[in-house]
């Protein structure tokens, strides 16, 4: 596997995995905070962090970015992803585990993943492989054999399906985001993460939560800069290489990082199921990062503007003499019409239907 095609499946497992960070650090928390006002302010911490992060680059007079900004004709995509999966979903959700037993409720939230493939699938048309299925399919099983228990209370009720409208929303806002990821990543998780944040915390208080201390407040928005904010900003930059399907089947590997990092941070021994679902997530991640599609396929021409370099197929416009193409650089650019052959996965060029013959 060569590093263009591992370094997005690399940067989808570190977001994963820095989010799956969250739920044992929050664990020092959940005493202070209760679970609303502690998610606000994690979403809140990962825009403010990122937010800070960028006006200090500005202020350090760093050179501008490669990676091309927010229009306005991206707007309608970005609205769309804050209001399915940062309003939308944690009402939802909220009301959900009013009448859902905890065991049920935590079984049910690992399928946010597979609402994102088959909403990328059906609604945006990204190919899906059988190979890709199964891959979904063991990253979803995974996550269901982390989360089971056994002794929980159980019950199925409308509540349930509240949480399953949750998950789909988190799939429209994936799959919404994905439309967007040419853009820079930081600025879409800064607005993603500041409208989030001020949506939950405003439902807490419409609710009656609790607000903590200071000093809780911000621990919980420290941790959201990381385990949300970076965590997003790769989270998108793998989804403009591997397409959003493929990037939400190995987020959903972050439970599995969660019991690791309690294993060492917190000396907690994993219990039988982290060794079940351990082998099923490294088959799916197998699956994933050794699919060969390759077929001929059609270009239209596009004019667009995405930070990029010219060492691929698909960026033959020339600079000056002095310009180094291999260095990545954004500028609005044209396509030509093309046709060609060539193993991809449904990156910002390669976002085409396929026929039933080509559906590998």
């Amino acid at each position: 596997m060569n590093g263009r095609r591992s370094y997005p499946i690399f940067q989808a497992l570190l977001a994963a995995a820095l989010f799956g960070a969250s739920a044992p650090a929050s664990k020092t928390l959940l005493g202070d905070i209760e679970p609303l006002p502690l998610a606000g302010f994690l979403y809140l911490g990962s825009g403010i962090g990122l937010l800070i992060f960028w006006l200090f680059g500005r202020l350090a007079g760093n050179a501008k970015s490669a990676e091309a900004g927010l229009a306005k004709k991206d707007a309608p995509w970005l609205a769309g992803a804050i209001i399915a999966g940062g309003v939308a979903a944690p009402v939802l959700l909220m009301t959900g585990l009013k009448t859902t037993p905890a065991a049920t409720a935590s079984l049910l939230l690992n399928f946010e993943s597979a609402a994102t493939a088959l909403i990328a699938a059906l609604a945006f048309r990204e190919h899906i492989g059988k190979r890709i299925w199964v891959a979904v399919a063991c990253m979803t099983f995974g996550s269901v054999a982390l989360s089971l228990n056994i002794e929980g209370g159980w019950g199925f009720s409308v509540g349930a399906i509240g949480i399953l409208g949750a998950c789909a929303f988190w799939g429209i806002d994936n799959n919404l985001t994905a439309k967007i990821s040419a853009k820079n990543p930081s600025q879409i998780a800064i607005v993603k993460g500041i409208c989030a944040g001020t949506f939950s915390l405003m439902l807490a208080f419409a609710t009656g939560s609790a607000f903590p201390g200071a000093v809780s407040i911000t621990y919980a928005m420290l941790l959201g800069s990381l385990s949300y904010g970076a965590s997003l900003v790769l989270f998108i930059s793998a989804m403009r290489s591997l397409g959003a399907a493929r990037s939400g089947a190995l987020f959903a590997t972050g439970p599995f990082f969660g019991v690791v990092i309690s294993l060492i941070a917190f000396k907690e021994l994993p219990g039988i199921e982290f060794l079940v679902s351990l082998p099923v997530m490294v088959a799916g991640a197998l699956l994933l990062s050794g699919e060969k599609h390759t077929h001929i396929h059609f270009h239209a021409a596009i004019e667009h503007e995405h930070a990029h370099v010219h060492d691929d197929e698909h960026h033959l416009h020339e600079h000056g003499k002095n310009f180094d193409e291999n260095i990545p650089h954004s500028h609005v650019h044209k396509h030509e019409e093309t046709e060609h052959s060539h193993r991809h996965t449904p990156d910002l060029h390669h976002r085409h239907e396929h026929g039933k013959d080509k559906n590998k």
